[in-house]
């Protein structure tokens, strides 16, 4: 093949370095791709971290590129809605969509990720190699040193380019930020909660304890719950809270007697589903959430930063994966356009995807605290409800914030935040003002709230109509 002559080194053997290893083997490139970690194929993944994820059409878009996305729906389960908990046990489902057929997934990233190892190692140009940390970085050589977590023995990797898809805690970004002459930027925001997983374990048949179709929230203002199905049929739970300065913080949730009163004042309905709450609570560590920022993401046409490395978010809009699995998609085109020409894909890369990595990073924010402190207010429920009308009676015409970001993988998550803030601004001014009063027919709602969402957008320098 034509690329069969040149030599890719991929550090970090996760969902981006693996997709990424598959579809540069399927280019015809020689892959090494290298991972710190065990085999997770071979090893139980670790307790606590993530178990399962948000899949949405950005994701499958990509799957679907390196010719897997079949063998990944079978991993999935369909979240239709929020399924919204009241302090009192009571719910409503909030869909994602008014259109038919619009949902996202729920799948296990351990699962996931075995499937694209496991299609990586089928290809003939695919060498994996696991415990091997990266300890150094010639970035202008383009060569790793990897120390071998079993015999301590160091080893050096070369590659034509090295492509670090090493997470949020990246050796090579650490490497880049310095080698002072790269003028590298660096920024790490971090959420003042943090997060703690515990489980709805199965039914003894098998079953789900509650509605298995849904992404379920206890929105409690500072703090929340969120649940997502798993294909043994438990839940996966996920505690979002502050560190301190609240009566409820990870400070003070220190004794047993402290987590049960907790969850028994917050979350009734919940408790009663999670018979090892208290142990799993301990046992289970508790993550911090950030959002990083970084440039540039490439250097001396030998290194680039791809995923988390470059760009970690926080989980609130279900996107990290699919922000990182977009990465693979974007770069794969831009080869299609500058291949055989290093330094112009990569300027082209970071060029074309550092304002949509942006943008969802911002959206991820914005969604934290929509999650956590308006879903249950009855304005968003209007708000949602309408926006669900819109879609379903005119599902060309009209796609949410949610929708614009989740649905429609052919708009930049930078258009889908400008359109999709716009709209939001525009239908809660007009509900506070009771400009959209239920005797107004649903096409007369739709062209108002067009025409001011429109206007709003002229108004806003360098936004326009999408």
């Amino acid at each position: 093949m034509e690329n069969s002559n040149q030599k890719l080194l991929i550090i970090g053997a996760g969902l981006c370095g693996s997709l990424l290893a598959l579809r540069m083997a399927q280019r015809g490139y020689q892959v090494q791709l290298v991972e710190k970690r065990p085999d997770l194929r071979d090893v139980t993944q670790d307790a606590g971290r993530s178990i399962n994820l948000s899949l949405s059409d950005r994701g499958l878009k990509a799957l679907r590129l390196a010719g897997v996305e079949e063998q990944a729906l079978e991993l999935c389960i369909p979240m239709y809605g929020r399924m919204i908990h009241d302090q009192k046990g009571n719910t409503f489902m909030s869909n994602y969509s008014g259109r038919d057929g619009e949902y996202i997934n729920s799948i296990s990233r351990p699962g996931l990720n075995m499937l694209l190892l496991d299609k990586a190692e089928e290809m003939p140009n695919v060498e994996l190699i696991f415990n091997k940390g990266c300890t150094a970085i010639d970035l202008e050589k383009g060569t790793a040193t990897f120390t071998d977590y079993n015999t301590k023995q160091e080893s050096t990797f070369e590659g034509d380019l090295v492509l670090a898809t090493d997470g949020a805690g990246s050796v090579v970004r650490k490497a880049m930020f310095e080698k002072r002459e790269l003028l590298f930027s660096f920024s790490q925001q971090w959420l003042t909660h943090g997060y703690k997983e515990i489980t709805i374990p199965a039914t003894k048949d098998g079953g789900y304890r509650t509605e298995k179709g849904a992404l379920h929230i206890w929105p409690r203002g500072e703090d929340m719950l969120i649940a997502l199905p798993n294909l043994d049929g438990s839940f996966t739970v996920t505690l979002f809270a502050p560190y301190a300065n609240t009566k409820y913080c990870f400070d003070n949730l220190t004794t047993p007697e402290m987590v049960q009163e907790y969850f028994t004042q917050e979350y009734p309905d919940a408790i009663a589903l999670m018979p090892n709450l208290v142990t799993e609570f301990f046992d289970n560590p508790t993550g911090p959430l950030g959002t990083i920022r970084c440039s540039p993401w490439h250097c001396y046409e030998k290194v680039v930063l791809l995923g988390d490395a470059a760009h970690a978010i926080v989980p609130f809009y279900g996107q990290g994966m699919n922000a990182s699995f977009e990465d693979v998609f974007v770069f794969d085109e831009i080869l299609d356009k500058h291949q055989g020409d290093w330094k112009t894909v990569l300027s082209e890369y970071e060029k074309t995807r550092r304002k949509d990595t942006d943008a969802i990073a911002n959206l991820a924010l914005d969604n934290f605290h929509e999650m956590k402190e308006h879903t249950a207010s009855p304005l968003f429920q209007e708000k949602r409800k309408l926006e669900m009308t819109f879609e379903g009676e005119f599902p060309t015409a009209y796609s949410s914030k949610y929708s614009l970001v989740t649905f429609n993988e052919d708009i930049s998550y930078h258009q889908a935040m400008t359109r999709g803030r716009a709209q939001d601004k525009t239908i809660l001014k007009l509900l506070s003002e009771g400009l959209l009063p239920d005797s107004m027919q649903t096409q007369e709602k739709l062209t108002l709230v067009q025409q001011q969402t429109n206007a709003l957008l002229q108004v806003s320098e360098g936004a326009g109509k999408l």
